[in-house]
């Protein structure tokens, strides 16, 4: 940005503007003061009631929505026009949207009708009627009082959003008719808005990620593929209990941007041959293309692409399928059924190779090095399975013993580790079957995705959804680490409700990590997370020395995601205080340097959505004008020829603009007045005084001359012997440098010259 020419950026307030400002200001709060009554508070209303109407006319009123303590408040909450079949729970919940069950609850789903912070409504006459449950009144109406706080029970409002809701009671948890949601805030919250923000005063380049959307849109997810060629999300999905109308099984294509369906294959041959209706359990991999290779229950191997009425597949004979994975041609897959491992043709089902090992469930196939990890959890063991071969060539131990909780088995493409979730931890392993690092979470580790372009592995761990254990808390947590040093390379993110209770959390990952796919079955969702980096700054601005009147520019520049905006700032005490700069919110400051601004110091500060990044403070260094460098020539001494007097010579300004004057001549003892105008349209000032009349006629060698003056630079030079009289010279050349002096301190010339520099740049 470019200043006003004349103003110091950062002038300490109290200016013109300022007062403008202010005044302003008050005015508008005096309009506004004169329609309140006095004596009335001017405040957010929170005891303003909200009202919201259900799927089936039903009216919900809550008293009180906004600014809601934290630490605890009563609430009164009514509602008419309730179904008198069906019982209802009337609390405060995690609101996860339409057509999705409100939960986790403020108190859980109270069955023992003593809590203070949701209540249990029943038709009259129903069995809990009285100390359990109170009944509807006439119409499906009622009127309780619950206590909510900001936190507890799994429920964290600063978090995620929350309503007071309606919602069916446990006799009926799959119908959503009942639910009726009013989103209400706590204290510096937006209703229904997670509160705060996260990457504040952050260090620079932090990187975390955030939730972007929300998909519901592919029942109970409990796989996920982001496909490399088309792009397309492809989730494997099993049926949401909370939506019994609609059977959601199968394998969903969306669109990884907005989660719309763009495909669903809900049916795949049977064990017959004949189509049914199939969950998708594991996505082996991709198509070339489009499309998947997956498995469906019981022991169904399928490929479908997006647009496919039904998937093509084969049913293998044997045990259950417990895990499945590419195979060494295009036309195979290796797949897991229990401790025995096979490589089967996908057209006909037939095992062209097959291996029994002493136990294991799962397994990572690592085809760069031709090798398949093997886990057994109940033993305690990872085999090594070479893939030419076909047999085991080594085996190590998991830590912990036998009978860890099984969580994944992935493979780093990019150095070929193996990445173990076990419990609460995860083991790496190195290509050899060495273990090189041992990552330990809050919650169980339930699945990995690897980002060979930055070389990051995201882990997404569970909560194990049992309140009744202290180490949970209903929410999971995505992690980021570097595949080189383990060490952390993202900030960690809480996934609220993400908890293990009805399966096993998976994700994919983005190529370039800027988005992650989260799944969380419990409340049949996929999270798209995006990643964000506080700003950092990649060029910063120098301390400079300038002469008054002189335009500088400070420069910065920053990077960040989302792309950081800039303002910047001045301190005229030596960095004790601060003051943002009017206007200053581009990369470049430039304004014109004055002697007042000597010793301030600027900064650049840069922020986005993560944190605050400032550069480090700059001195301004402003020096006086000299008459050499940035003022005029000095006037020449008057020159005596035949007697007759001659002109001083010129005093001019140097530079752009530069203003300049001329002396005054006397001839034949007769005084002529000097002036100029400046080569910028200012007018000059005069340069000489006039030679008295009557004054003695100059001799040869001896001229009467006055003296010509540069306003910004050095004085001119007067010859004082001989005729003109120069009686006045010294009142003259006194009032002209302290007119100067005068106009420079106050910035009018200082403005005249910027504005010139300024129109030339255009």
């Amino acid at each position: 940005m470019t200043s006003t020419p004349g103003t110091a950026p950062g002038t300490p307030p109290g200016g013109p503007s300022r007062l403008r400002r202010r005044a302003g200001t008050a005015a508008v709060a005096a309009l506004l003061l004169a329609g309140v009554p006095a004596g009335a508070a001017v405040s957010a209303d929170a005891g303003t009631p909200r009202t919201a109407t259900g799927p089936q006319g039903q009216k919900l009123t809550v008293s009180a929505t906004t600014g809601l303590d934290p630490a605890g408040q009563k609430i009164r909450v009514q509602g008419e026009g309730y179904g008198l079949t069906t019982g209802i729970y009337v609390a405060l919940c995690k609101d996860n949207g339409d057509n999705r069950v409100p939960s986790p609850c403020l108190g859980g789903a109270d069955m023992s009708g003593g809590s203070k912070t949701s209540q249990w409504i029943v038709p009259p006459g129903d069995p809990y009627e009285g100390d359990l449950a109170s009944a509807f009144g006439p119409g499906g109406t009622f009127d309780v009082e619950i206590e909510i706080t900001e936190k507890g029970d799994g429920l964290d409002c600063a978090e995620v959003a929350c309503s007071v809701v309606t919602r069916a009671d446990h006799r009926a948890a799959g119908n959503r008719t009942q639910d009726v949601r009013i989103p209400v805030a706590f204290a510096g919250q937006e209703p229904g808005e997670p509160g705060g923000g996260e990457g504040v005063d952050v260090p620079a380049g932090t990187v975390s990620y955030k939730s972007a959307a929300e998909f519901t849109t592919a029942g109970k997810p409990l796989d996920l593929l982001l496909h490399p060629d088309s792009k397309k999300l492809y989730v494997g999905a099993d049926n949401l209990p909370d939506t019994a109308d609609v059977d959601e099984r199968g394998l969903h294509v969306l669109n990884p941007e907005d989660g719309a369906s763009e495909s669903w294959i809900s049916q795949a041959p049977g064990s017959t041959g004949a189509l049914r209706a199939s969950a998708a359990a594991r996505i082996a991999g991709p198509l070339p293309g489009d499309g998947v290779v997956y498995n469906y229950p019981l022991r169904g191997v399928g490929s479908a692409k997006s647009g496919d009425e039904a998937a093509s597949g084969v049913w293998l004979a044997g045990s259950t399928i417990t895990d499945i994975a590419p195979g060494t041609t295009p036309d195979t897959v290796l797949v897991a059924q229990g401790a025995t491992l096979s490589e089967i043709e996908r057209a006909t089902g037939t095992a062209t190779r097959t291996l029994t090992l002493p136990g294991g469930t799962q397994f990572a196939a690592d085809p760069e090095r031709g090798a398949v990890w093997y886990t057994d959890f109940t033993a305690g063991k990872l085999h090594r399975v070479d893939l030419a071969s076909f047999t085991v060539t080594g085996s190590s131990d998991l830590p912990g013993g036998p009978g860890g909780m099984a969580g994944f088995t992935e493979t780093d493409p990019a150095t070929g580790a193996v990445w173990v979730g076990v419990d609460r931890s995860v083991l790496v392993f190195d290509a050899a079957g060495t273990l090189v690092k041992t990552l330990v979470g809050k919650d169980l580790a339930r699945d990995a995705a690897f980002d060979t372009a930055t070389g990051r592995a995201h882990v997404v761990w569970q909560d194990g959804g049992d309140l009744s254990d202290p180490a949970n808390d209903n929410n999971g947590t995505l992690t980021v680490y570097g595949t080189e040093d383990f060490a952390p390379a993202a900030k960690d993110l809480s996934l609220p409700g993400n908890h293990s209770q009805a399966g096993a959390a998976s994700l994919a990952v983005e190529p370039g990590g800027a988005t992650v796919f989260v799944t969380s079955p419990a409340e049949g969702k996929i999270t798209r997370l995006v990643r964000q980096v506080s700003p950092l700054v990649t060029h910063a601005p120098e301390d400079l020395t300038a002469k008054e009147g002189e335009e500088v520019a400070l420069t910065a520049e920053a990077e960040g995601t989302p792309e950081p905006t800039v303002r910047w700032q001045v301190s005229a005490d030596g960095a004790q205080t601060w003051q943002d700069v009017e206007g200053a919110t581009e990369p470049a400051l430039t304004f014109t340097a004055r002697t007042a601004q000597d010793g301030y110091r600027y900064r650049a500060e840069f922020r986005n959505d993560v944190g605050t990044t400032r550069t480090a403070a700059v001195t301004l260094t402003v020096t006086p004008a000299t008459g050499g460098d940035s003022g005029g020539d000095t006037g020449g001494i008057g020159d005596a020829s035949n007697g007759a007097g001659s002109t001083g010579g010129d005093g001019s300004t140097g530079g752009d603009g530069g203003t300049q004057s001329s002396g005054g001549s006397t001839t034949d003892g007769s005084g002529s007045t000097g002036t100029t105008t400046g080569d910028s349209g200012s007018t000059g000032t005069t340069g000489g005084s006039t030679a008295a009349a009557g004054g003695s006629t100059g001799t040869a060698g001896s001229s009467g001359s006055t003296v010509g003056g540069g306003v910004a630079g050095g004085t001119g030079t007067a010859a004082t012997s001989g005729g003109g009289s120069l009686a006045a010279t010294g009142a003259t050349v006194m009032s002209v440098t302290l007119a100067a002096a005068a106009l420079v301190g106050t910035g009018v010339l200082v403005h005249r010259r910027a504005r010139r520099r300024t129109e030339g740049a255009l």
